[in-house]
């Protein structure tokens, strides 16, 4: 019978990220509906950045999946779920510090977000 990977086994070197405008931000994709905005995608951002602030047009769910983050919400780490409601806004930025990993992101946004800052 095979066993399932845990996280402390992906190989998130092996990901094709795709870099963003956004210094030390990179993204997967795994799925995306143009219209709607619904993506399903991971997230990296390396220690000490951040994606800009954002506000949600819908919900997004996300599980951290390496390092952690933090936002007006308090600090996210890995194995953590958090959930934005549509209409919140925040700017999440990777915990830094001696030793930090990048932070991973397991994303699902429901409507798409808008940039308000950055």
């Amino acid at each position: 019978m095979a066993q399932t990977p845990s996280l402390a086994t992906v190989d998130f070197a092996a990901i094709p990220w795709k870099s963003t405008r956004h210094p030390g931000v990179a993204i997967w994709f795994y799925a995306a509906d143009r219209q709607s905005g619904r993506t399903l995608a991971l997230i990296k951002m390396d220690p000490g950045c951040g994606y800009p602030r954002h506000k949600h047009k819908g919900e997004e769910r996300l599980l951290v999946l390496q390092g952690g983050y933090r936002d007006e919400a308090g600090v996210r780490r890995a194995g953590e779920f958090a959930v934005y409601e549509d209409g919140t806004e925040h700017g999440p930025v990777a915990l830094d510090g001696p030793g930090a990993a990048p932070c991973v992101l397991l994303a699902l946004a429901h409507d798409g977000v808008l940039l308000v800052g950055g």
